[in-house]
């Protein structure tokens, strides 16, 4: 409806009353700062604020480790895209606050815990490894670190494939004269690997080592001095003495799930510290006295400035609006064109000044989506998710809560349509009533209050381009209406008056002709004077816009050239009207694919067995196709106010009002009264 109109304040203030202020200003969120136009004065400073502001995002963050760990071994929590904000009153606020010593100890406990958690998960990694590579040698009753006695040597390692004590004492013994006294015990010999001990004698050591490395034989280079099953008892004992200790450590951390609410408000505490901080360390300082400067809606500048006034001694002026700055907008609508205001964001704000399209596209917008839709069913089940989430989840995100108010809305406009169309399901009664309830199929139940789209889709097809030409015709207005505000009434006539006369009288010509009635199987009949008015009311618009479109130019051939391709512009209201036959694409896709979901799952029968097939096939078929058909709707009736719509007269570039507030994510404070 309109574009809140904003004032720009300029405040100064003694540097003690710096923080108050700046507190008093974040809980009101209503003034959003423009620092950057003081920082250029020399005779100014900053105070340093990057430890503080450090100090609060990294306590914010260990409040936010700590609600993750909560959530990971005591589950629960906020999660889930309804997920809302807690409303808490102002009192227990400053309680959890006065009290956030003792949170923060709690939180230093839990990531401690952490801490101990993932040591003791290291060293079950490290055993389990451990163990698992002393697999192999269990079986050996020496230790690992054994190399031999006084006369006697001890070789242990691997050799590559399986051999047998026989095959190794027969290759120590080939080629040697004198063969070597050796004892092999063959550990264990799987997975192309032998594990091996072999003792000889002393003095036959190198040659017994030197014949073994030949064939590929390795020393174990394991971190393992015992008897490899004693040391796999150790590291038994010792993972389930740490999966006990973790045990322990995951219970202590789930003891503070009754913390979570309190651990939540304290985030988000240290958040708005940490942004206050970020704003004071860009705030202009002399030595006795600090400058801000911001936007603020024009209608709250007066009590601003009084309580800053009244309560904190400060000076604080109206300013005037520099020749380069842009104003911020924000949007002020009714409840119903609010729900609209996200897609009007997508594409880009207005500047002041200019018309907030808002609450014309919002009806236009729950209009034709209603149409893509097209079926009662699916609307009620839409408009019922969304009421009862608005309903029970009041304090959700404002985003969140204008989305899901559009498709209330929209919810409705498609339940209204669909009983225009007659489609409840796609013809779900009527398939009830044919199978189960021995109806005649030659009678329908469920009757369209208007007609139905599949037995007579041109008629819906002519329907379409006229809510699209009432369409266009609305944003052509809106456009003149700028120009009349403007006054510029050269232009009102000649760019907007002119396609008005155009369009409307090849319209009139086109509805009587035989090429109409063939595709529409409409027959008009105007008499010779709406004729003759509406060829002269082309003829009329046709020539305005060739010899004033160009007349910026004192040229007139330029200036007729420039008309003329103007002129040819025609072209493109045809295609901007013809875009309207998604209207009918979506609404007859909707119906057709519900209707086939509807004949698969009574193609069975009758019987007991087959309603149940019935059941779940409907179910299915009919989820998948209202959440198909729904982004389809959403994406095409987008488009039609993007680029149809908005092309003829809409010109964003304006610049979202982001006000210095406190920003929650899981709270939101309700202030006393």
């Amino acid at each position: 409806m309109a574009i809140v109109k904003m004032q720009k304040l300029g405040i100064c203030a003694l540097n003690r009353n710096r923080k108050a202020i700046l507190e008093t200003l974040q809980s009101m969120g209503i003034m959003e700062m423009r620092l950057e136009d003081l920082e250029n004065n020399c005779d100014l400073k900053e105070k340093d604020t990057q430890a503080a502001r450090a100090k609060y995002e990294k306590r914010a963050a260990c409040f936010e480790d700590a609600l993750t760990l909560i959530k990971q071994y005591s589950g629960g929590g906020r999660s889930g895209l309804f997920a809302e904000k807690k409303a808490l009153d102002r009192s227990i606020y400053d309680e959890a606050v006065r009290n956030r010593h003792h949170y923060n100890v709690e939180v230093a406990d839990i990531l401690s815990a952490e801490r101990k958690i993932q040591e003791c998960r290291g060293i079950v990694q490290k055993d389990e490894n451990l163990i698992e590579s002393l697999v192999p040698w269990k079986n050996l009753d020496i230790p690992m670190s054994m190399t031999g006695t006084r006369k006697t040597a001890v070789l242990i390692g691997t050799l590559p494939g399986i051999r047998t004590s026989q095959d190794v004492i027969a290759l120590l013994s080939v080629d040697l004269p004198e063969p070597p006294v050796v004892s092999c015990e063959i550990v264990s010999a799987e997975n192309e690997m032998t594990c091996l001990c072999v003792i000889c004698l002393s003095r036959d050591e190198r040659a017994v080592e030197d014949r073994l490395r030949a064939v590929g034989f390795v020393r174990p280079s394991l971190p393992v001095t015992g008897i490899p099953s004693e040391v796999i008892s150790g590291c038994e004992k010792e993972i389930l003495d740490q999966k006990q200790l973790i045990a322990q450590l995951q219970k202590q951390i789930d003891s503070y799930a009754k913390e979570r609410s309190f651990f939540q408000l304290m985030a988000d505490y240290y958040r708005t510290r940490a942004e206050k901080y970020r704003i004071l360390g860009h705030i202009p300082l002399s030595r006795n006295a600090f400058f801000l400067e911001g936007w603020i809606p024009a209608d709250q500048a007066e009590r601003v400035a009084q309580l800053l006034t009244e309560k904190y001694d400060a000076y604080v002026e109206a300013e005037e609006k520099r020749e380069d700055e842009i104003e911020p907008t924000l949007l002020k609508n009714n409840r119903f064109a609010e729900s609209a205001e996200g897609v009007l964001e997508s594409y880009g704000l207005p500047q002041h000044g200019k018309v907030d399209p808002t609450a014309i596209m919002s009806v236009f917008y729950v209009i034709f989506f209603g149409m893509m839709l097209s079926d009662a069913g699916y609307g009620i089940v839409m408009a019922l998710i969304c009421g009862i989430v608005l309903r029970k989840r009041r304090n959700l995100d404002r985003g969140l809560k204008r989305f899901l108010k559009l498709f209330f809305f929209c919810g409705i406009s498609t339940t209204f349509w669909g009983f225009m169309y007659g489609g409840f399901f796609g013809d779900a009664i009527d398939v009830i009533a044919h199978t189960w309830m021995g109806v005649p199929k030659d009678t329908a139940v469920l009757k369209p209050l208007w007609f139905a789209p599949l037995s007579n889709p041109m008629r819906l097809l002519i329907w379409c381009l006229f809510f699209g030409i009432i369409h266009l015709y609305v944003g052509l207005g809106i456009k003149g209406f700028e120009l009349l505000k403007d006054h510029d009434l050269i232009g009102f006539f000649a760019d907007i008056v002119s396609w008005y006369l155009l369009l409307t009288g090849l319209i009139l010509m086109l509805l009587p002709t035989d090429l109409f009635h063939s595709i529409s199987r409409m027959t008009f009949s105007f008499s010779s004077g709406v004729t003759a008015a509406s060829r002269i009311c082309a003829a009329i618009g046709a020539l305005i816009i060739l010899l004033m479109s160009g007349r910026s130019r004192k040229n007139w051939a330029i200036r007729i050239a420039l008309g003329a391709y103007d002129l040819y512009g025609v072209t493109s209201w045809l295609s901007d009207v013809l875009s309207y036959s998604r209207l009918l694409a979506l609404g007859l896709a909707t119906g057709v694919i519900a209707n086939v979901i509807n004949m698969m799952g009574s193609m069975f029968g009758s019987g007991p067995w087959k309603v149940l097939i019935f059941i779940v096939v409907f179910l299915l078929g009919h989820t998948l196709n209202i959440a198909i058909n729904a982004l389809g709707a959403y994406v095409h009736t987008n488009r039609l106010q993007y680029v149809e719509f908005f092309g003829k007269f809409y010109e964003a570039g304006g610049r979202p009002f982001a006000p210095f507030q406190t920003k929650t994510k899981y709270i939101q404070i309700k202030e006393e009264k």
